[in-house]
């Protein structure tokens, strides 16, 4: 069986690695808790990630405490002044750091070209970070620094170093270029070392794997649960709606109606919108929650406003009562 690519090769942008924007952020609101009955335990086999593993891949050394710190703080040209000496010194951590800064144009003007120059340097150094960073330039570069050919190579050797997000995006692009058994039990293989390191999407792609069988593995809906744990407790939306389907369903595991409404209503809160519309067919029928289809009603309308439309619940709404459909509408503008 051939595993389809989940993401689109550079598509990930993950929200753990997102960077203030300014030294007086608010601080944001707090996730909903996880619930309480869904699994968390690890996959046979694999390390329970560490929740700041991510997050401190992506400079494997710092290039100081000082320099680091007000990078974190937001305080960029202030990183930049503490950097730069330890860079021209060929610090490559602090060469990671200025790369990174020109590149995203972080309290100064983007410059890619000056980012490549200090990005080159700290690659030649086979830092993991400007590895990978390096690569999502090129690949991506246009006519001016386009260069795929060394993008897959440098995704590659990032890969081999250890960065969770090389070894994803490099299982992606092994699964675009190479149908192969062959090639796809080697994407698996890059999927599950990032998985094992704590990253969300490749939790999620060896769910799939598990669902389906592939590169050669049998089919272990337990073992996709337990993905899924993993990745839903990290805010994977879709992962957060699988688990729960599967946990009403009773796939994988013992059948959990309450558990499997508290993930869907996690990832409908968020926005997503099949998850609302699947948290609305849940309130309809009572499945984990208290039959109630008004509320149903609002939960569907949320999906359709951000254009979901189903059938199903077409019919629910035309059930209702005036009353009902007015309260359903102010009920719909509070959701969330």
């Amino acid at each position: 069986m051939r595993l389809r690519p989940l993401i689109l090769f550079l598509s990930l942008v993950p929200a753990s690695l997102a960077l203030p924007a300014s030294a007086q952020q608010e601080t944001p609101g707090a996730a909903p808790a996880a619930p309480a009955e869904a699994e968390t335990a690890a996959p046979t086999g694999t390390v329970a990630p560490d929740a700041d593993a991510v997050r401190r891949s992506r400079f494997s050394e710092r290039p100081s405490d000082e320099a680091y710190g007000a990078f974190q703080r937001g305080y960029y040209i202030t990183a930049l002044n503490l950097a730069t000496p330890l860079a021209l010194q060929g610090d490559p951590a602090a060469q990671t750091l200025i790369g990174e800064i020109y590149s995203r144009g972080l309290g100064v003007r983007r410059d890619l070209p000056t980012a490549i120059e200090w990005y080159e340097k700290a690659a030649e150094q086979k830092v993991p970070e400007a590895l990978f960073q390096l690569a999502m330039i090129l690949y991506d570069g246009g006519a001016e620094f386009g260069d795929r050919a060394r993008a897959a190579q440098l995704i590659e050797a990032a890969a081999e170093a250890g960065h969770s997000l090389a070894q994803f995006n490099f299982a992606q692009m092994l699964v675009e270029r190479d149908t192969t058994p062959q090639g796809t039990a080697r994407a698996v293989a890059w999927y599950e070392k990032a998985a094992r390191a704590g990253l969300a999407d490749a939790q999620y792609a060896m769910a799939e794997v598990a669902r389906q069988g592939a590169a050669g593995r049998p089919v272990d809906l337990a073992e996709a649960r337990r993905w899924l744990s993993l990745a839903a407790a990290q805010n994977h939306d879709t992962a957060q709606i699988d688990l729960g389907t599967m946990l009403v369903e009773g796939e994988g595991g013992p059948r959990d109606e309450k558990a499997g409404f508290a993930w869907l209503m996690r990832a409908a809160a968020a926005g997503n919108a099949a998850a609302q519309n699947r948290v609305a067919k849940l309130y309809r029928a009572g499945i984990g929650v208290e039959p109630d289809r008004v509320t149903a009603a609002a939960w569907y309308l949320r999906a359709r406003r951000a254009g979901l439309v189903d059938p199903v619940m077409e019919d629910q709404l035309d059930g209702l009562t005036e009353e009902e459909m007015d309260e359903a509408g102010k009920r719909a503008a509070t959701l969330g």
